[in-house]
């Protein structure tokens, strides 16, 4: 363990690519708000039209977004949706349900602005990979849900 981080936590963080042009530091700062969760399939994370506050990263399994009745992508291991809310309160643009059995890490929109407040670089190096995402489609449906 790395200062009471799971180094595998670390290493799955890295390898996200909304997190990595993180540091190792920053990859704990951010490892310490989330909240792991195990879900069942057919949980639906997010409702399109409803508001959210909260992030997810996937750690294991899938599941589907749906954007005005057509299924636009699978989210799997280390794919995240629902960032948006943590920025702005707006709408989400699709509903994202569990296909399988997952793990998952939620962040809130509080405890996230915290840390962006506490660290303003991380809050840099997730804007820019946020637009890099959307400008160089990454995803083909823009932010989703």
């Amino acid at each position: 363990m790395a200062r009471g981080v799971p180094v595998a936590v670390l290493n799955h963080l890295s390898k996200v690519p909304l997190f990595a042009a993180c540091s190792r530091s920053d990859l704990r700062a951010i490892s310490m708000l989330g909240t792991q969760l195990e879900v069942k399939a057919g949980t639906v994370f997010t409702t399109a039209g409803r508001r959210g506050s909260e992030f997810f990263l996937v750690r294991a399994g899938t599941a589907r977004c749906v954007r005005n009745g057509q299924e636009v992508t699978t989210f799997g291991p280390g794919d995240f949706f629902g960032e948006t809310a943590l920025l702005i309160n707006v709408p989400r643009t699709a509903t994202v349900t569990a296909l399988t059995d997952m793990t998952i890490m939620v962040f809130e929109r509080r405890e996230f602005s915290s840390l962006l407040e506490q660290s303003p670089q991380i809050g840099r190096k997730l804007l820019t990979a946020l637009a890099e995402r959307d400008a160089f489609g990454d995803s083909t449906a823009g932010p989703l849900a």
